[in-house]
Parts: structure tokens; sequence; C-alpha cells
């Protein structure tokens, strides 16, 4: 009996979305908590600090005329679903417009035109756990606003499980690949 025991290993138990969906209707998550599933794990968000929340408004301000002019639709803190055990909330998207507005789904990795985390004291979750979570699913371009650092990390072309191309910016012009008309000066957001 002892040798059957010790053969038994622990085992996780990774919640899939229909699971973690079925956990905030029944109350267990509430409207209030900030969670989001990797890898069928919930995690808990770190609190929007005002610098976290003033550099989300102007990024959504500086992109809305992207979104006025059809180019594309601005998310910001709403669900990307990657697969049946990821749905992270990155803190904007611009996604590729649709009649519906994504009402009828959740958008996924192809929708995805840009998206941008910033960190004020997640840096490091954004860095080796989100980051390689996107390059997996083909997210094509994620900027991380390193509010500490003061720069922007811009990560292009998606190779397994991270980026074929890397930049941190302090200043300058940037302009996500598949919008190069939407241009956004760097020293600006980070002011």
């Amino acid at each position: 009996m002892a040798e059957i025991l010790e053969r038994q290993q622990a085992t996780r138990h990774r919640l899939d979305v229909e699971a973690y969906y079925k956990m905030a209707e029944a109350g267990i998550l509430g409207p209030n908590d900030r969670v989001e599933l990797i890898d069928g794990e919930i995690f808990d968000m770190v609190p929007i600090g005002s610098e976290h929340g003033g550099t989300t408004n102007r990024l959504n301000r500086l992109f809305a005329r992207a979104a006025a002019d059809g180019l594309a639709l601005v998310s910001v803190q709403g669900p990307l679903r990657l697969d049946a055990f990821n749905e992270p909330e990155p803190d904007l998207m611009l996604l590729k417009p649709r009649p519906d507005d994504y009402r009828g789904r959740h958008p996924g990795a192809t929708d995805v035109v840009l998206l941008v985390e910033i960190s004020e004291t997640s840096l490091s979750h954004d860095r080796g756990t989100k980051l390689p979570l996107y390059a997996k699913f083909g997210v094509p371009e994620v900027w991380i606003v390193d509010l500490k650092g003061a720069a922007v990390e811009v990560y292009r072309e998606p190779k397994g499980d991270g980026y074929a191309l890397k930049e941190r910016l302090i200043s300058g012009a940037l302009a996500p690949v598949l919008l190069p008309g939407v241009t956004i000066d760097v020293g600006s957001l980070l002011a």
C-alpha cells in the first residue's frame, strides 16, 4: 500500500475558460476581482496605480483617432481569448475592426494589431509570463511600457515563445507595424 502511495504524485488542476466563467457566475470570482486566466491558473492582477491608469488613458487618447477613422478598435483592459486555458486582460489592445465590435466573441490573437502592457510594478510578470504567451499564440506586436525604467519595450515578429525583433526606446516616434500611420511620441507618453 505504501508503495502505491509513493508512486502517486500531486497534479495540478488546470481550469479552462468555461470553468473560469462558471466561477464568476457562482460568485466565487466577484465583479471587482481583478484576475486573469493564464495557462489554466487564475492570477491576481496588481492594482492599478495613478501613473499606470494615466498612461493607459493617454494611450487611449492617442489611439482614439485610429478608432475614429475606423482603422482599429481600442480595447482597454478587455479579455483576449487565446485558447481554452488562456484569457489574459492586457492593458490596451488595438484590434482589427469588426461590425459587431466583438460582441459575438472575445478577440483572439489573430484579431490583435497591437497589444500594450503597462508595467508599474509588474515588469517581471509581463516579460516572463505574459510576453512568451503572446508570442506563442502569434500576437504580432507587443509594447511593454516600463514606467519605472521610463522606456517602451517593443517586441515584433513572434517566433516560438519569444520575439525576433526587440527594441527599447526612451524617445522618438513609434508606430505599430500594422498601422504605420498611427504614430505616438515615446517621450510624451512617458512624460
